[in-house]
Order: structure tokens, then sequence, then C-alpha cells
């Protein structure tokens, strides 16, 4: 089951859980309300299915982050903690191991999702993010698709996109 909390401001090791002391919390509920989609296991979540038929995903692969699997995985791994969007939305979900997707709140705050094994995340197309291992140092994730895959990352400030633009009106609408 995914978790999530808003981070403290520590620019320390960006693979520790970064809670704010005290702990707080975000519910699937409020993120839910930012566009991010969550399911319990991709093997027998019927929402996966669903899904993938509602939003035309017709393509996929396996990536496997590690050092021993990832070509130049030092460099990997600072592109994919820059904040960025993507024109698209991204789904994953974790085959194995485990890692953190950062998303921004209608605030600007960061909220820190984990991830394991059995997890699934929707990330909306222009909402600004980031994915980071945990201490960990691995994890193998499905990656799906419409269509042939797009992989361009659009670093902040991106916000003339019209799916930056899409993305904010959604948070707005959802606010009233």
């Amino acid at each position: 089951m995914v978790q999530a909390w808003y981070m403290d401001e520590s620019q320390e090791d960006q693979r520790a859980p970064h809670r704010q002391q005290p702990n707080r919390a975000v519910s699937l509920e409020q993120l839910r309300r930012l566009g991010v989609l969550d399911a319990d296991n991709y093997e027998t979540d019927p929402c996966l299915k669903e899904i993938r038929r509602a939003e035309n995903y017709s393509w996929m692969d396996i990536v496997t982050i590690h050092k021993d699997k990832l070509p130049n995985y030092e460099e990997k791994i600072k592109t994919f903690y820059e904040e960025h969007l993507h024109l698209d939305d991204e789904i994953r979900y974790i085959l194995d191991g485990s890692g953190y997707f950062d998303v921004r709140d209608k605030d600007d705050k960061w909220i820190r999702i984990s991830m394991e094994k059995g997890d699934m995340i929707t990330l909306p197309a222009g909402i600004y993010h980031r994915f980071t291992l945990d201490e960990n140092n691995y994890v193998k994730a499905m990656r799906l698709f419409v269509g042939e895959p797009v992989w361009t990352a659009y670093n902040r400030p991106a916000d003339d996109f019209p799916a930056r633009k899409q993305y904010m009106k959604f948070l707005a609408d959802e606010a009233q």
C-alpha cells in the first residue's frame, strides 16, 4: 500500500525518508485530489485492467534502476531527481524493490510517496515531480504508455505547456 508524507527541508541524502517531525502523513484521498492515482497490486487489482482499457495504454516496458543494471547509473539518478513534468501521464508499477516519487501539492510543498513491490502510481500530465531510489538502491518497475513511449522531461519552470495549464485548471476545479 502506498504511503505518503510531507517532506522536511533537509538537503541531505535524497534517498532518506525526509519525514517532517512530527510526521505529516498524506492520505490517498489527498493524493487523488492532486490527480495522483494508486492501486494496491498490479497483478490482482481490477483497477489496472480498467485503467489500461480506459486510457488506452498500449505499450509497456520494464526498467531496473540499480548500479549494476542501468547504464550511466549516477547520471540517470541525478536526472530522475530533477524537478520536471511530462506532457503525458506517467504510470508505474513497482515489480520489485522500492523508491520515492515526490510531487508538489497545490501550495507547492513536496509530498514524498513511498513505493514498493506491488504498488502502482499514475502521475497526471503536467504535475511537477521527481523520482529517487530509497536507501535500498534498487527498483524494478513496469512503465506504460499510450502508443510509442515519449521520454521527454521538461525541467521546471515549464508552466507554458498546455499539459501544465490543464493540470493547474484541474487543481483549481478540485479546490471548488
